[in-house]
């Protein structure tokens, strides 16, 4: 059968638990003419299930002091429940009911789609956002990865709750984990399983697994998008491997080494040093198949060529040579860091032991990475960047003039 995986992590708190319900149906699984399907869906699941209906529903949820939401991610759809342990037997069916019976209302699907529609319109008014959104069509293409999980407009206007129904149904399907952390009663267990066992449908099919490898665009290594500003963004990177590879470890210490904090060889580079770049970081998030890997950077008009040769200089550097003892003992503290803050609240530990088990990684893969983290070697991150690191793609965002200016340059680097 289809249960999802349980995981308890009891910890010592004043009453509180989160839980976090982990399906394999994320925005990477939206069809071409469905771009943004299962955030919607995501969105309308907590308007209404099972004998609530959306004023109920929020009436139970908020009367309590509890927290409940749905979200669509790239590799999964992610329901989250924040209460006390003592609601915690009446609050914790809502999870099953929006999985197995969501009411999908007209008028709660037409709420959300026009939220999500004035949602992407703010993206468009952000540059940033405008240059991760077209540097991610570039390289990802028409693939699952290729748009924003919010979705694409024209896609959003097109859905109908008869399209909503269909993916509802297959909610149930494929592998999904729920990660509870906090003050869990252990008079529910037998509860959530029997509850379980009655109500989930047995089936086991589920998404295609997304690619583990990123097959090169032809549409070549350069994007620009001219808007009305004296500002440039600048993106420049690549999909890598997934979070369960082995060299997935070594690329974070990179994108700690690159983007983490003031002592970041970008922030020393191109803010200290040159003074060219507002903001800079390096962006490499947690994928299930090919993530990016990712150095950014604003800067005026007058210094943004001086800008992406830094950023192409710092690219280039990480392949062709080891970064020093201190930067790696440095890099490595960040990460630790980095785990620490990602452990602070029940809700980021549920999530994290989710994630985690959906990947297929072991409960103590963390502890696992620390340990191995130490013997990582500076000779060993840099062959990791030579073989996952080697073909960049480009976007720009800013004005026409300054754009040209960037184009040409980039073509002599």
């Amino acid at each position: 059968m289809a249960l999802p995986d349980l995981i308890v992590d009891q910890i010592t708190t004043p009453g509180v638990m989160a839980a976090k319900l982990l399906l394999p149906w994320g925005s990477a699984t939206d069809s071409i003419g469905q771009r943004g399907a299962h955030q919607l869906l995501a969105a309308t699941l907590s308007r209404g299930c099972g004998p609530f209906d959306h004023r109920q529903l929020a009436d139970l949820v908020e009367g309590r002091g509890a927290g409940l939401r749905s979200d669509t991610h790239e590799d999964g759809l992610l329901i989250s429940l924040r209460c006390t342990s003592e609601d915690a037997q009446e609050l914790m069916p809502l999870l099953e009911w929006m999985v197995t019976a969501p009411h999908l209302a007209k008028e709660q699907l037409e709420l959300e789609r026009s939220l999500s529609l004035q949602a992407l319109q703010h993206q468009r008014e952000d540059p940033f956002q405008l240059a991760i959104d077209q540097w991610r069509q570039l390289v990802y293409a028409s693939t699952g990865y290729g748009h924003d999980p919010l979705g694409v407009s024209e896609d959003l206007q097109q859905l109908d709750e008869s399209a909503l129904q269909t993916l509802a149904r297959q909610l149930t399907t494929g592998h999904s984990v729920l990660a509870i952390s906090g003050t869990w009663p252990t008079s529910l267990d037998d509860t959530l399983h029997k509850r379980m066992d009655n109500l989930w449908p047995d089936t086991t099919d589920g998404p295609p697994p997304p690619p583990l490898r990123w097959t090169p665009s032809a549409d070549g290594d350069l994007i620009t998008q001219s808007i009305d500003t004296e500002q440039v963004v600048l993106m420049l990177g690549q999909p890598s491997c997934s979070h369960r590879h082995p060299d997935d470890l070594a690329l974070r210490l990179l994108g700690c080494h690159l983007g983490s904090g003031m002592s970041s060889l970008l922030f020393r580079r191109l803010r200290e040093d040159h003074g060219v770049a507002y903001d800079v970081g390096a962006h490499h998030p947690t994928r299930a198949g090919a993530a990016p890997f990712v150095l950014h950077a604003s800067s005026s008009a007058e210094r943004a060529e001086l800008t992406l040769s830094l950023l192409h200089q710092c690219w280039h550097e990480l392949s062709s040579q080891p970064i020093s003892e201190a930067d790696l003992d440095l890099a490595r503290a960040k990460f630790r860091g980095q785990l620490a803050h990602g452990r602070q609240t029940c809700s980021q530990r549920a999530e994290r032991a989710a994630h985690r088990r959906s990947l297929g990684l072991s409960d103590d893969h963390d502890h696992r990475c620390l340990d191995r983290m130490e013997s990582l070697q500076a000779a060993q991150l840099m062959e990791a960047a030579q073989r996952w690191l080697q073909r960049p793609h480009v976007s720009l965002c800013g004005p026409l003039e300054a754009l040209k200016r960037l184009e040409r340059r980039w073509h002599q680097l």
